[in-house]
């Protein structure tokens, strides 16, 4: 398995791709600001062939180069439909300062022609991959998370592409529109807590961590647990 990351753009804003190996289909999972070169650069490395674009939610700084990619490389763009409607204005998602942060750089925002939309529990097996959908509401309302299962000749840990649901140390924000923390805690509790302590998550911003730790360490999730 490939799974290859990068921080992107002024929120340093992991972006991920994923495929079986060189040489092989790929999946990109969040390009946000200034992805786009940094995809490529992994895509030429590796000789990989993007056959989708996945977002965990609609804010700006996960989908900003969503279309610019699902145009290059003639694939579909999957994101869930409660936040559909933030690809083509991500200002509906932002606080009014970073509205005004956003409107400073007079970017402009479209859909991609191949929009799909996510479905809770759904599995989609792309690029040789099985990503199972769950849906993850309290950041946005249509925030969700990809989540590979254990399997495969190399005995690879499960891995969990948590977006902005849960950081190492911390879990993401729920006070811009859309965000709603008790609906954040009742996410947490149902997608993370039951999750093995080996799985590995890969999350929007900051290090990778495991759900082990987490449970261990992260204030949110001990105080779920207690």
């Amino acid at each position: 398995m490939l799974i290859a990351g990068f921080p992107a753009g002024p929120w340093g804003t992991n972006c991920w791709v994923v495929a079986t190996g060189s040489g092989s289909e790929c999946v990109i999972i969040d390009p946000g600001m200034d992805a786009a070169a940094d995809a490529d650069k992994l895509i030429t490395e590796h000789r990989l062939k993007p056959v989708a674009v996945l977002a965990t939610h609609g804010h700006v700084d996960h989908v900003w180069s969503v279309a610019p990619l699902a145009g290059a490389y003639d694939t579909a763009a999957w994101i869930h439909p409660a936040d559909r409607h933030l690809l083509t204005d991500p200002m509906a998602g932002l606080s009014p300062e970073s509205a005004g942060l956003l409107a400073a750089f007079g970017a402009t925002f479209t859909e991609p022609d191949d929009v799909r939309e996510l479905v809770d529990g759904a599995g989609l097996d792309l690029a040789g991959v099985r990503f199972d959908v769950e849906h993850t509401p309290g950041h946005t309302q249509g925030s969700v998370v990809f989540r590979l299962p254990a399997a495969g000749p190399d005995g690879a840990a499960e891995v969990l592409f948590a977006g902005d649901l849960l950081f190492a140390g911390s879990i993401g924000r729920t006070d811009m529109p859309g965000g709603n923390h008790d609906q954040m805690l009742r996410s947490l509790a149902a997608t993370v807590l039951p999750l093995d302590d080996t799985v590995v998550v890969l999350p929007g911003h900051g290090p990778s961590t495991t759900v082990g730790h987490e449970r261990a360490t992260n204030p949110y999730l001990s105080g779920l647990a207690e």
